[in-house]
């Protein structure tokens, strides 16, 4: 890729993520090029359609999920890395409003772009989430759908104004439910 071409596709990609992280996952793309002051056309180029350019938003954050995931494994006991990194996908996803719900579809969804970023996470999860099952300081009847579904709802909860308030109490509340010890 040309080094303009580049630069232009950067800097689509910062306006998106502030665009999407404002108005949500259906920002108009027209708006989002407008704002990258480029034409609709420049867009379409680089990212031909909304799931390719969520995808490309997405991607690095769903692959610095996956690396931290381990360093949490290598780094942590089973319990404590299974938190930190359930804080953190949840945080993830509540950056991008309307994000889970794609990455809910996405999963179940192989011809979608966002399927392999959001099956590489959810494994990173069940790994850990298996780690502390078997170090017995998980509970043993759940799984990564599971897990992912509760990050889902966690992300959803922040997103509501009137529940927002009470996002992280529950993420506790949560996390301590999933826990044996």
């Amino acid at each position: 890729m040309r080094a303009d071409a580049r630069k232009n596709r950067d800097h689509l990609l910062a306006v998106a993520g502030t665009v999407i992280t404002e108005q949500g996952t259906e920002a108009s793309l027209r708006d989002i090029a407008r704002r990258a002051d480029m034409g609709l056309a420049t867009l379409l180029r680089h990212f031909p359609t909304r799931e390719a350019l969520l995808d490309a938003l997405l991607r690095a954050s769903f692959d610095e999920l996956t690396a931290r995931a381990g360093d949490f494994e290598a780094s942590s006991s089973p319990e404590d890395a299974l938190v930190s990194w359930l804080r953190d996908c949840v945080a993830v996803a509540h950056e991008y409003r309307g994000v889970t719900e794609l990455m809910a579809a996405a999963v179940e969804d192989p011809e979608s772009a966002l399927h392999a970023s959001c099956v590489t996470m959810r494994a990173a999860g069940t790994g850990l989430l298996t780690r502390a099952q078997t170090a017995g300081t998980a509970r043993t009847d759940i799984d990564g759908t599971d897990l992912f579904a509760l990050i889902a709802a966690l992300a959803w909860l922040a997103d509501q104004p009137s529940l927002a308030p009470r996002a992280d109490h529950l993420l506790e509340v949560v996390a301590n439910a999933i826990l044996t010890s």
